[in-house]
């Protein structure tokens, strides 16, 4: 069984800029999760100092039962694949696999079997005496990837790892390294900007912000109740109505809307996301705005469509689109906010 990683209070300033500001989380062994935010928030830094290559100013850090900042970073059962993935140029593929088991001095019948067992598990026997430049970028992603998991780490760091690639093969790669994960059953710790991957590979995304989480959970649960702006905003699209609350009802620019529950503020903001807003030709009962459609942007698999007042972003398909006639400029609707997916933020 995995061990599990155990954060609390892990903060690091550079000079007098705080980058980390007390992070706390715990990450179940054998989970896969991400580390979810925009470039500055902290992110690769904490990854930095579980892998050893930053010092953390306060907090601890466990993995089972090591207190892994007491360990010097070649003695912590951690391995991380870099963004540049830092393969040896001179070394062939099966060397750079075996660099880091040969660096620990194993036997080396011990050292030909784990890299026989790497060169399998990411299907590269055939590129095993190939250099890293007559490789492409998927296959020293693998390469990467497999002289990582080869040292059979407890926990592995992930910076990153596939943002040099094309948009085709880092989704194919995003699905392998998922899959891989979930063969091994190893405690995967990936951080990227994407919000795309993140909800691809995770069992769990802890979003950042500022050198703190802001929220953690499973994808669909951070996903659909956003509890701030900023996740709200950042991971996918949503519709931001600053309002003020009269009774259950908040007031907004689209008129008086009635959330699912209670705002516990006197003002804030209600977020929805563009796909849950329907669009209608006769006035829905409860949460119903008269608009005029602004802007229309067809996309292929489906229409975003902008509305007066407020600005406001729908999302349909081309079945939505047509049970209403079309939509173009000028055109007057109804939208219908239904209650449960308008969500009371708590900033």
């Amino acid at each position: 069984m995995a061990e599990g990683l155990t954060v609390n209070g892990v903060s690091k300033a550079f000079a007098a800029t705080p980058v980390l500001q007390e992070v706390s989380f715990a990450a179940q062994g054998g989970e896969f999760v991400t580390l979810l935010g925009p470039s500055g928030c902290g992110k690769t830094t904490l990854l930095r100092i579980f892998g050893g290559f930053e010092l953390a100013d306060a907090g601890s850090v466990r993995l089972g039962q090591n207190d892994l900042l007491a360990l010097p970073a070649n003695r912590r059962p951690v391995n991380t694949v870099f963004q540049n993935y830092a393969l040896f140029p001179h070394l062939s593929v099966q060397d750079n696999i075996a660099f880091g088991l040969r660096s620990r001095r194993l036997a080396e019948p011990d050292v030909t079997r784990r890299v026989a067992g790497g060169l399998e598990m990411l299907r590269l026997g055939e590129l095993a005496r190939r250099m890293p430049h007559q490789l492409s970028g998927g296959q020293r992603q693998r390469v990467a990837l497999a002289r990582a998991l080869v040292n059979e780490p407890e926990l592995l760091l992930l910076d990153e790892p596939m943002s040099a690639l094309d948009a085709q093969l880092r989704a194919e790669v995003q699905l392998e390294l998922k899959r891989l994960q979930r063969r091994l059953g190893t405690t995967f710790l990936l951080v990227t900007h994407d919000q795309d991957e993140a909800m691809l590979v995770s069992d769990r995304i802890l979003v950042m912000n500022r050198g703190r989480i802001e929220q953690g959970g499973a994808p669909a649960e951070v996903f659909e109740r956003p509890r701030t702006r900023f996740v709200a905003d950042f991971l996918g699209d949503a519709n931001l109505l600053p309002g003020t609350r009269e009774g259950a009802a908040v007031r907004t620019a689209l008129g008086l809307l009635r959330p699912g529950t209670v705002p516990g503020w006197t003002t804030g903001t209600l977020a929805i996301r563009p796909e849950q807003i329907g669009v209608e030709l006769v006035k829905p009962q409860e949460n119903a705005v008269a608009a005029t459609i602004s802007e229309v942007h067809y996309l292929g698999t489906r229409w975003d469509v902008y509305c007066a007042p407020g600005n406001v972003r729908i999302t349909l398909s081309p079945s939505e689109v047509e049970d209403i006639g079309g939509v173009s400029p000028g055109k007057s609707v109804w939208l219908d906010l239904p209650a449960n997916d308008l969500l009371v933020l708590d900033d």
